[in-house]
């Protein structure tokens, strides 16, 4: 049994060595940079100090669970969290299947092109550069500013000093920034879907949007499952970066949210032991959903990641 097992690798391995040599670099850095680093997760249970290292630092347990879970800032973090990943679901996930839906309608070629191409650039654009476009439009004097004053009445104020526009202004900058460059795999899906089907309904009689609800929705609604499962997996991934270039003292309260608040007693407290806790936490979090609803996924729509 052994030596036939043997065979079989070796005669694999003669039949497919180009693949595994070119599937080597790849191999390796999910080794270093991926599943090396999770031995640092035993910092989470430890008190670590960086002169005794991880060895040497002396073991506390669930304490940094703990202290994270009985703060007082921890609803208020976790709820923001909560808040503005299920925003971004609900309002952001869908809007670039409605762009894909919407170009596949388009027979113009030059004015889908160019849709294609305005809506693409934002993702481009550095997450630095976005932040600064946002503060500068929702000054006091700026354009979406001066906008929302003449459409509302209200006196102009900078809108980025308003706890409830803050998640608003987030998910929605997210939205066009994304946009385009996500429903390029939904196009890719469109492309696929077989000509004919669109023929032989029009020949019964089918109008445009009897098309789509019956022949485009089916054929994109294996990539939406698998791609919405893996969102969901990220449901505690609310960036850091973004949060830090946009909130301000005047808006703590709505913005703050787990990785800002990691990012605070982590590394600029040093609470390394705590910071590292809070992250096992979410990521704890992010695996439970993806699990469950790859589950339901699988019972519902016959679809899933595995």
């Amino acid at each position: 049994m052994h030596n036939s097992l043997r065979r079989r690798i070796v005669k694999d391995f003669r039949k497919n060595k180009y693949l595994l040599i070119m599937m080597l670099p790849v191999l390796v850095y999910f080794l270093i940079f991926h599943y090396g680093p999770m031995y640092g997760a035993l910092i989470a249970f430890k008190n670590y100090a960086p002169r005794l290292g991880l060895s040497g630092s002396p073991w506390v347990g669930f304490s940094n669970f703990q202290k994270f879970l009985t703060n007082y800032s921890f609803w208020n973090v976790f709820r923001n969290t909560i808040t503005i990943s299920l925003g971004s679901i609900v309002f952001g996930f869908p809007a670039p299947i409605l762009l894909a839906l919407l170009l596949n309608e388009v027979r113009h070629g030059f004015y889908k092109r160019t849709v294609q191409t305005i809506t693409y650039m934002p993702h481009f654009i550095s997450i630095m550069v976005i932040c600064g476009i946002l503060v500068d439009f929702c000054s006091s004097n700026g354009i979406i500013t001066q906008a929302v004053s003449a459409l509302t009445g209200t006196e102009s104020r900078n809108l980025l000093t308003r706890p409830e526009l803050f998640k608003t202004l987030y998910i929605s900058s997210g939205i066009w920034q994304e946009i385009g460059f996500s429903s390029i795999i939904y196009l890719s899906a469109l492309s696929r879907i077989d000509a004919e089907l669109y023929e032989a309904s029009s020949i019964d009689g089918a109008n445009r949007w009897q098309q789509m609800r019956s022949i485009t929705l089916p054929g994109l609604m294996a990539t939406i499952i698998i791609l919405f499962i893996l969102r969901i997996g990220r449901l505690m991934g609310v960036g850091y970066e973004k949060i830090l270039l946009l909130y301000n003292p005047s808006t703590y309260e709505a913005a703050d949210v787990i990785s800002t608040f990691v990012y605070r007693r982590g590394l600029l407290n040093m609470e390394y032991g705590f910071g590292s806790a809070v992250g096992l936490f979410n990521s704890l979090i992010n695996m439970t959903m993806l699990i469950t609803f790859n589950q339901i996924s699988r019972k519902v729509a016959d679809q899933g990641l595995w």
